[in-house]
């Protein structure tokens, strides 16, 4: 069982010197994501900015953005709610990995129905890096990034490449990296992955701060909990754990379209999400609550980071964390096969 740690006020991430809040943050949804039923419609920049505001209002100061979403329309958005705010207030995240090719056609297949009309290719190299980095700066309009995260190094986006994309990012994103680390000119470092396997292989493989990894470690399954979270832990390495929803299915429910790693939920999940839904209605806790505090309860990870598309969004994430589960909720889910006994659960 895990100590008790403030959620909004300040956490030390990993072995850095940064501070950030339990709660994050994620600016996926504002790059032109807005999931609207089972569609993905356009957001509106007056929503998107004002739904950044909403969330240094409710004290969060750990932002995560990426060239990615909406091909840098989201760090865009970002930036021009964040210069309002001063400088030291909060903590921004972006990631490398892509570039920006503004005068190349727009290639499908990122999921953003909007957004800049910039091309992105992969470039993990020294120099793609650190022309991410610039382009990222110019997008943002700020004089400087916090945590730089090697993205999307992993198997779903380069399948049989993955083995030569790992090699080049270590010998080229991380040296970059590493070296802006070492000038002062970023705070941490680390990557961003959907995959806990390519987690741990990064962190054997070099000094990093911090690692961004979604999906892989929820109240629906916790694969990260076997070996890279206790190797987080044992080198220091501050956890920003992303998609603690599985991408909509444990914050709506195993309801018709309710989707799962962004993808219609199969039966088997939709089966187990049930289960795991009847337990907590049985001691009075919403699913979507108790997957975020069962988040926050494992040592290795510093913050949870929530992706929103307005201000309501940001007070309903955060008005889960109003008040504490029973701990017979996590022994029922426990007893009930449906957790991991050895997972750390709040108290």
């Amino acid at each position: 069982m895990s100590a008790t740690r403030p959620v909004l006020g300040a956490r030390r991430l990993g072995r850095s010197a940064l501070n950030v809040s339990g709660i994050g943050f994620g600016a996926a949804p504002i790059g032109d994501l807005a999931p609207i039923g089972d569609l993905y419609a356009h957001l509106n920049d007056a929503t998107a900015i004002a739904t950044v505001t909403a969330a240094l209002d409710h004290g969060v100061t750990l932002f995560d953005t990426s060239p990615l979403y909406g091909h840098g329309l989201s760090e865009h958005r970002c930036g021009t709610a964040l210069r309002r705010a001063p400088r030291d207030a909060f903590v921004l995240s972006t990631k490398v990995g892509r570039v920006a090719e503004p005068c190349a056609p727009r290639q499908g297949g990122t999921g953003y129905v909007g957004g800049f009309p910039h091309a992105l290719r992969f470039d993990y190299s020294y120099d793609g890096a650190m022309r991410s980095i610039e382009q990222s700066l110019l997008r943002l309009g700020l004089d400087r990034i916090d945590i730089l995260l090697i993205h999307d190094v992993n198997r779903k986006n380069h399948g049989a490449g993955t083995e030569s994309r790992f090699r080049e990012a270590m010998e080229g994103a991380y040296v970059a990296l590493d070296q802006l680390r070492s000038a002062g000119a970023v705070g941490a470092i680390g990557v961003g992955l959907n995959e806990a396997e390519m987690c741990v292989r990064f962190a054997r493989a070099g000094d990093f701060d911090v690692m961004l990894l979604a999906g892989r470690y929820s109240l629906l399954e916790q694969p990260a909990l076997t070996e890279f979270l206790p190797l987080a832990e044992a080198k220091g390495i501050g956890v920003m754990l992303g998609g603690v929803f599985n991408s909509g299915i444990l914050a709506t429910g195993p309801i018709a379209g309710a989707t799962y790693n962004y993808e219609p939920a199969p039966p088997a999940i939709l089966d187990r999400v049930a289960r795991i839904e009847r337990v907590c209605r049985a001691h009075g806790v919403a699913l979507s609550d108790a997957a975020l505090h069962f988040a926050l309860a494992h040592p290795a990870i510093a913050t949870v980071v929530l992706g929103a598309a307005s201000p309501h969004e940001v007070a309903r994430n955060l008005a889960g964390l109003a008040s504490a589960p029973p701990a017979a909720l996590w022994a029922d889910l426990k007893a009930e096969g449906l957790l991991d006994p050895a997972a750390p659960v709040p108290r």
